[in-house]
């Protein structure tokens, strides 16, 4: 297999930058609301979706623009999908109104769909060579969670020294840099006719649509009709989904994939694995906000660390797989966050090192796992596929990080509720938003009696503890089956060779 050379290398540098932005997207917005509150004056729910709309739809269309970008050519759909965020970032800079910011908002998901199975699959074709290969997407992994750390101390800086609109205009100097220099660096590459079943589309959106709306509807209001309901729309649909994809001869995706033991473990460990994180990320925040009582600029920076620590761990991890097995350097991060699921699990007021201590454990397993089972699951599959590949490890991903915001955060909610006695005295709305959590009782501190915040940071205390230890059992497990399903994926040779001795045939390769 051919070596990547200086475009290659170029090419990757290139495709670091719109990864970086969409990671940015992501949580730049954190520390925007207030200000945009301030100027929009969005309604609660309008609030809600302001924040959510983005995840939703790129969740949602992933799966279609993975398989349409095999189709039309891979390049393509990066550049269109790139050009398309530049002008909705422009749009969402300058909403005039809520509802304005909010249709904004979707339309960066949709293009952020585009953008996500691109970059992946296009490094697939450009990296022959399993090592360099590895390597690569430890580097696309890395600047994804870079750019999540760096959104929310970003987010602080624009909107001091500028306006809340400044974080969207990011976008359009990355946007012009990927559009010059693209049809220079980046190869293209299509497959198939360029068709895509309409029916396939439309059920792939209504099985992911609705059971994202039902983990966000769960993580906000917990369990409910209104999630239940969506659910089960969901899941109908999902069925209906993959029984037509086994009867296309081109499926929009080829659920077939499934079959090869390491692809379909290697996504489980990245669904568990972004379960962890997503959920531990959610409740950490808060803890350095709720319980420490730091800015939202000092907690951005308290992230530094970890990382830092996922750094090292996304390019490191395919240096150390090419002496030891990939599923086994997986499995060992794995077990090693088990340290900081340990840390977490005794956090305490004043603990603020141990807890960022902790994080960076579970940061750095993060790294390790998004370096090497998001390779093992795009060699796994035939070139003409990768996009196809690529789109579901994004898609398990996302998902793995609303699933774990919604039963962490769900369980230390309903741990608060069950030991955060309302102080009595208190106004309705006081109590009501005292006994709803711990940000309800911050926001109402000064109504409060002595000793009623310590209670509800230490009932919010408790819930992060006992998510802890679940998360660390789950993760526990998916070391073990990571380990047993994956350590028969040998390490990449001296010549950049894969040679493998999984029984199962080996994934579909080619």
């Amino acid at each position: 297999m051919g070596r990547a050379g200086w475009q290659e290398w170029g090419g990757l540098a290139l495709l670091a930058l719109p990864t970086m932005l969409l990671g940015l997207d992501v949580t730049a917005l954190y520390l925007v609301v207030p200000s945009l509150a301030t100027d929009l004056n969005p309604t609660a729910a309008q609030l809600l979706w302001i924040m959510d709309a983005y995840g939703f739809f790129i969740a949602g269309f992933l799966i279609t623009m993975g398989t349409l970008g095999d189709r039309i050519g891979r390049r393509r759909l990066l550049m269109v999908g790139v050009a398309a965020f530049g002008v909705a970032s422009v749009a969402a800079a300058f909403a005039p109104s809520a509802a304005w910011l909010i249709v904004a908002r979707a339309l960066l998901g949709v293009a952020g769909a585009t953008l996500m199975p691109s970059t992946l699959s296009l490094i697939s074709n450009m990296f022959a060579d399993a090592r360099q290969r590895a390597m690569a997407i430890g580097v696309w992994a890395t600047m994804f969670a870079l750019g999540m750390a760096a959104g929310p101390v970003v987010g602080g800086v624009l909107v001091a020294g500028f306006w809340w609109g400044a974080a969207f205009l990011l976008a359009v100097p990355i946007v012009v840099l990927v559009l010059v220099g693209a049809p220079v660096l980046l190869p293209e590459f299509r497959t198939g006719d360029g068709r895509l079943d309409p029916l396939s589309v439309g059920l792939s959106l209504v099985a992911m649509l609705p059971i994202v709306y039902a983990i966000k509807e769960v993580s906000v209001h917990g369990v409910g009709v209104p999630a239940l309901a969506a659910a089960l729309v969901g899941v109908i649909a999902a069925v209906a989904f993959v029984r037509r994809q086994l009867r296309l001869r081109e499926p929009l995706l080829d659920v077939r994939l499934f079959t090869g033991r390491a692809f379909s473990s290697a996504l489980t460990v990245l669904l568990v694995g972004l379960v962890g994180f997503g959920g531990t990320m959610f409740l950490v925040t808060q803890y350095l906000q709720l319980v420490e009582g730091l800015s939202a600029t000092a907690a951005g920076l308290y992230m530094g660390p970890p990382a830092l620590a996922m750094l090292v761990g996304a390019l490191g991890a395919p240096l150390v797989a090419r002496r030891v097995p990939p599923g086994v350097v997986m499995a060992a991060a794995l077990a090693l966050s088990l340290v900081g699921y340990g840390l977490l699990a005794v956090a305490a007021p004043g603990g603020a090192p141990g807890v960022v201590t902790g994080f960076a454990f579970v940061y750095l397993a993060l790294g390790v796992i998004a370096a090497l089972g998001t390779d093992i699951v795009v060699g796994a599959a035939p070139a003409a596929k990768s996009g196809s590949a690529a789109a579901l490890s994004e898609t398990v991903q996302e998902l793995g990080i609303a699933v774990g915001v919604a039963l962490l955060g769900s369980i230390t909610t309903a741990i608060y509720r069950c030991t955060a006695q309302v102080p009595p005295g208190l106004s309705a709305a006081a109590s009501g938003a005292y006994g709803d959590g711990l940000a309800g009782a911050v926001s109402v501190a000064n109504d409060l009696p002595a000793g009623a915040l310590d209670q509800a940071r230490a009932a919010f205390l408790g819930g992060l503890n006992a998510s802890a230890v679940l998360a660390g059992i789950a993760i526990a497990a998916a070391a073990l089956a990571c380990f047993t399903t994956l350590r028969h994926i040998r390490p990449l040779g001296p010549d950049g060779s894969e040679t493998e001795v999984r029984p199962d045939n080996l994934d579909a390769r080619g």
